[in-house]
């Protein structure tokens, strides 16, 4: 199998992988308000606002169109929710236990970043 082959199988999951979190955004949009930063009014909104965002990057990919700024843009959303909500929960976690569940979201919002660039260095 070629680069070009496995690269867009590669693609295609993660495309799948994001639109099911966009739309886990929308199933669950009132228990992720929480999560938005406190210096944003109107959390909810907020929640599926980023739902938005997370089904039209994938299907961004799905598509091949505007693959590479979708890429770069997914990367920078998904860094920004690293910074601003997955880190300080993890540093304000009063205990060890309290901080597992922040600690490996932060993990998994910064490894999807790191894919988001990859799919937008190929494209």
């Amino acid at each position: 199998m070629d680069n070009a082959t496995i690269s867009k199988i590669g693609t295609i999951f993660y495309a799948l992988v994001i639109g099911f979190f966009g739309l886990n955004h929308f199933m669950n949009g009132t228990g992720m308000a929480k999560m938005v930063p406190r210096f944003l009014p109107g959390g909810e909104i907020w929640v599926y606002l980023t739902g938005a965002a997370l089904l039209l990057a994938a299907i961004s990919f799905l598509i091949n169109k505007y693959t590479r700024l979708a890429g770069l843009l997914l990367a920078l959303f998904l860094l920004l929710i690293v910074l601003t909500v997955h880190l300080p929960a993890v540093l304000n976690a009063p205990d060890e236990s309290a901080r597992r569940f922040p600690m490996v979201n932060l993990i998994k919002d910064t490894g999807l970043a790191a894919a988001a660039l990859l799919v937008a260095s190929r494209h």
